[in-house]
Order: C-alpha cells, then sequence, then structure tokens
C-alpha cells in the first residue's frame, strides 16, 4: 500500500491547512487512518485516527481545532487543521492500519501501523 500525503505548507499562527493523504490501494476502505506528527528532536506522536468505519479520535492537543475525514470513494484521508499554532509545527504522516478493530491503546502506537506515506512539512509562525 502506497500513501502520498501533501497539503503542508508555511502559514501563520491562525490559519488553517488541509492535509491530505491518497492511495491507489482498491481496498483503502478496509483500513484504519491516522496522522502522526514529528517535530525535530522529538518522537513521532499521534495527531489523529478514523477507523474503517468512520469512528475517530484526536490528541487532545488538537481537539476542536483538526478534523479528520477519508473518502472511501477517493481512497483519501484528509485532516483540516484550523487555528494552527506554532507548536503544531512538524513533519505530518499519514499512516495505515490493517486491523478489524480499531480501539485500545494499540492504536496509539506508530509501530502498530502498516504502512507509511513520506510525510509534509508543516510550520507554522507566529
Amino acid at each position: 500500500v502506497q500513501l502520498q500525503a501533501c497539503g503542508g505548507g508555511s502559514v501563520q499562527a491562525g490559519d488553517s491547512l488541509r492535509l491530505s493523504c491518497a492511495t491507489s490501494e482498491r481496498t483503502f476502505g478496509n483500513y484504519n487512518m491516522a496522522w502522526f506528527r514529528q517535530a525535530p528532536g522529538k518522537e513521532r506522536d499521534v495527531v489523529s485516527g478514523i477507523s474503517w468505519s468512520g469512528d475517530t479520535f484526536y490528541a487532545n492537543s488538537v481537539k476542536g481545532r483538526f478534523t479528520i475525514s477519508r473518502d472511501d470513494a477517493k481512497d483519501t484521508v484528509y485532516l483540516q487543521m484550523n487555528n494552527l499554532k506554532p507548536e503544531n509545527t512538524a513533519v505530518y504522516y499519514c499512516a495505515a492500519m490493517n486491523k478489524r478493530y480499531y480501539s485500545g491503546s494499540y492504536i496509539y502506537d506508530p509501530n502498530e501501523y502498516n504502512y507509511w506515506g513520506q510525510g509534509t512539512q508543516v510550520t507554522v509562525s507566529s
């Protein structure tokens, strides 16, 4: 499964960006998807995830500002990021997990994801 992430950029605090992650995988609808981010010198941590059935979760730091969604007809997952803050600066990665159930602590663990996109840089200046 190849994932192609795009949509990053350099913006001012308070601005919005929409990240997209597309795949040509025809069974995309069976995958649980997530966005992770990694800032310089820090570990990769989860931002948001969406199950194959549409259930979502968010990191506390982005709740109310970020929205994850998926369009299975387009084999694409999105991350709408509003009211961006300098601390959101990072490389953002999309990831796919091929598990029937998407609940429990493992959904926050990057090692549990089977496929990764190449990352897209988001830079937010104050």
